[in-house]
């Protein structure tokens, strides 16, 4: 059984491609992973203040990757490996936001409880 198929499609049209080899996932998933993964790094040098406004980015910065996916689902229009890339960089970094947020508020409440 294949387990790559529960993290990403990996249909070949929509994975980058590096001389004669494809990225594991598609260049959608390839964005959203990387910014997940380099998100922390960047909210520890930045100090990114989480609360309402946040939330705020952090839903405004999912839009792009749920527009651009359900608009190529539909057939409504074809995206390209870039704009994929681009908006599941963004969709990441929403994710992250959203997550950090979370984390942030449960920990706050843990600290009060002390």
């Amino acid at each position: 059984m294949d387990l790559m198929k529960f993290v990403c499609h990996r249909n070949k049209k929509r994975t980058i491609k590096i001389k004669d080899s494809y990225f594991p996932v598609c260049a959608r998933c390839t964005g959203f992973y990387l910014a997940i993964l380099l998100y922390p790094i960047f909210s520890i040098l930045l100090h990114f203040q989480y609360n309402f406004y946040s939330k705020l980015i952090a839903i405004l910065l999912l839009l792009p990757m749920i527009f651009d996916g359900v608009t190529q689902f539909f057939k409504l229009r074809e995206s390209n490996n870039m704009l994929r890339l681009i908006t599941g960089i963004l969709g990441g970094i929403g994710v992250d936001i959203l997550l950090f947020n979370i984390f942030n508020s449960v920990h706050f409440i843990n600290f009060i409880n002390f």
